[in-house]
C-alpha cells in the first residue's frame, strides 16, 4: 500500500457525504482527517477511516508547492487544490462527482 501524505486529494465512499471531493490534513493510523476549505474547514476537520476514502496519489500544485516550503495550508488553498482537480478530470474527461 502506498504512503499517505497531507495534501493528497481523496473522494468519499462511504456516509452522507458520499462522493465529496476533500483534501487530507491529517493522518493517524486507520485514520484521515478531511478538510474541503468550505463546508468543512481546516479548523473543524472530518474524521473519516482510510477505507471509506479513495485516494488520488498526486498532490494539486498549489499545495504540493506551499508543502515544500513548510507553509501551512489555508482553507482558499483547499478550495483552489479541489477547484484545478475538478478541473483537470473534466479536460481528461473522466467522470467525477465532486461537487
Amino acid at each position: 500500500m502506498r504512503e499517505i501524505t497531507v495534501g493528497m486529494p481523496a473522494r468519499s465512499l462511504a456516509g452522507h457525504d458520499k462522493d465529496a471531493c476533500y483534501v487530507i490534513c491529517r493522518v493517524e493510523e486507520d485514520y484521515v482527517w478531511l478538510a474541503d476549505g468550505r463546508l468543512r474547514p481546516l479548523e473543524k476537520p472530518k474524521k473519516k477511516k482510510k477505507k471509506h476514502i479513495q485516494i488520488q496519489y498526486e498532490i494539486p500544485e498549489n499545495l504540493q508547492e506551499k508543502l515544500q516550503r513548510g507553509e501551512a495550508l489555508r482553507n482558499e488553498d483547499i478550495k483552489r487544490g479541489i477547484k484545478m482537480l475538478k478541473k483537470q478530470w473534466e479536460e481528461s474527461h473522466v467522470k467525477s462527482r465532486c461537487y
